[in-house]
């Protein structure tokens, strides 16, 4: 860890109403989702404040001098033993390249391997503006397990990354 993020705070599922304002000005900062992505993860923040942990939907905050610049979002994918999504990492554009998405990729990992969690799935936009995304995506160990042809708009793929959590242990059905 650089000594730029000892830096930064972690809040972990402490959702405010404030934090919807925050995600959806971080998402439009970046430049790189529309505004019915963006309502899509603010309805995230939505339904962990309406329903806490009964959503399903786990939330990490990073904050620098008290202000959020960046955020993750997970939870158990239903009907699975074990497997996780990842279903949004942003941080607000000044603070990408400091050590801030690896810092939150990690809690979340850690939190995934503490409930005993085998894997990680992360969906992700084939165009070349999310060539620095994907890029992240294999530098932090995670691997293409599928791409489905122009699911999001035509020319515009989903890219599927996984990663295997090492501590998983779980019997085998066989």
């Amino acid at each position: 860890m650089s000594s730029r993020e000892n830096e930064y705070a972690l809040r972990h599922n402490l959702v405010t109403p404030t934090d919807c304002a925050v995600v959806r000005l971080i998402l439009a900062e970046t430049g790189f989702f529309r505004t019915d992505e963006v309502d899509v993860a603010v309805e995230l923040l939505d339904e962990r404040l309406t329903k806490g942990a009964d959503s399903g939907y786990e939330f990490l905050f990073a904050e620098e001098r008290g202000t959020v610049i960046g955020y993750a979002c997970y939870g158990l994918i239903a009907c699975t033993l074990g497997s996780f999504d990842l279903y949004w990492i942003a941080v607000t554009p000044h603070a990408q390249g400091q050590g801030v998405g690896q810092l939150l990729l990690s809690n979340v990992e850690s939190e995934v391997e503490r409930r005993q969690g085998r894997h990680i799935y992360i969906e992700t936009s084939g165009r070349e503006q999310y060539a620095s995304t994907r890029a992240f995506y294999a530098k932090c160990g995670y691997e293409i397990v599928a791409t489905i042809p122009s699911f999001y708009d035509e020319g515009d793929d989903k890219v599927i990354w996984r990663k295997v959590m090492l501590t998983a242990s779980f019997p085998s059905n066989a």
